[in-house]
């Protein structure tokens, strides 16, 4: 299979691998459906009209948050635009709604590749270059990689934006198990960082198998727990795996060392709380401020993070 450049950006793209079919949305290189033996795997965000809350993009150069849209790298102030006006943030990157060119194509695979340009804000040529691998034992691995082709050394955070459905019924139903150890506290009106914070003895401490609940979860996590092939996982399962309704398995890499972890509150919205967004991240929000986790990409070098969804069975 090939394609053109010439390819409409809101036409999905098909993969199958055994019991395990996707579709691409070409813009923002978004994780559109997936799902196993027929079982949604992820809530569906189709590419036109265009799908809400950033269901399934790529986030990059940066995920989550900067706040205002301003910040400051290696001593000089930047603006970016703010797209979340409610919070007066610049909320999850520049390519999001960007249309990528599929590159290469089997029925089990898809490379698509976007360029940011230099640009007010964040004066930087970077290609992004994503790649969907689909194995009908291991489903749905991501590999996202970003290579700077500027002169100077720019800055660089990445994350995905699935939201995972572990079986019928709400959020509240589910169990998740996520093996971290902290918690970011944020103010409530913007969701910005105030500090981290142990999740013993609250509501926030998935470290076992933990029913979500009526819980309201809009915060990232870290202190998370890597086993010794780099690699961490959480889980989240349904209310009667007995049904045969299983649950999903998510997979990050060393990269990625904070989740943002959102249970989709929206009151009167049909998509309340009708899945759990599990977004590791290579840093945490507002890190284009902090600092924290962010990498530093110097010039012709290139950075690369690896997920994997499969189902649960």
């Amino acid at each position: 299979m090939t394609f053109s450049p010439l390819t409409a950006v809101a036409e999905l793209i098909h993969l199958a691998a055994g019991d395990y079919h996707v579709s691409i949305s070409p813009v923002g290189a978004s994780l559109a459906t997936l799902t196993h033996r027929g079982r949604e795997l992820v809530l569906p965000g189709e590419g036109d009209p265009p799908r809400p809350l950033f269901r399934g993009a790529v986030l990059a150069p940066w995920p989550n948050r900067i706040a205002d849209g301003r910040y400051t790298f290696r001593g000089r102030r930047y603006q970016v635009p703010v797209n979340e006006l409610d919070r007066q943030c610049a909320l999850h990157g520049l390519v999001a709604w960007t249309g990528w060119t599929p590159v290469s194509a089997e029925s089990d695979r898809l490379s698509l590749m976007t360029t940011i340009h230099p640009q007010p804000g964040y004066p930087h040529r970077v290609q992004v270059h994503t790649e969907y691998v689909l194995d009908g034992d291991r489903g749905l691995t991501i590999v996202v990689t970003g290579r700077n082709l500027s002169q100077a050394t720019a800055p660089w955070g990445v994350s995905i934006h699935p939201y995972i459905v572990a079986g019928p019924g709400p959020v509240d139903d589910w169990t998740l198990h996520l093996d971290a150890a902290e918690v970011l506290e944020v103010e409530p009106e913007r969701l910005l960082p105030r500090g981290r914070r142990p999740v013993d003895g609250t509501g926030f401490d998935f470290r076992q198998p933990r029913r979500i609940g009526a819980a309201a979860i809009d915060h990232a996590f870290t202190g998370i727990g890597f086993d010794g092939s780099g690699f961490a996982v959480a889980t989240l399962t349904s209310g009667d795996r007995s049904g045969g309704t299983g649950g999903v398995r998510m997979t990050w890499d060393t990269r990625c060392r904070w989740v943002q972890v959102h249970t989709t509150d929206l009151p009167g919205d049909p998509h309340h709380r009708s899945g759990l967004a599990l977004e590791p991240m290579t840093c945490p929000p507002d890190a284009f401020n902090s600092g924290d986790g962010l990498i530093a990409l110097p010039p012709g070098r290139q950075d690369t993070t690896t997920w994997r969804i499969e189902a649960l069975t």
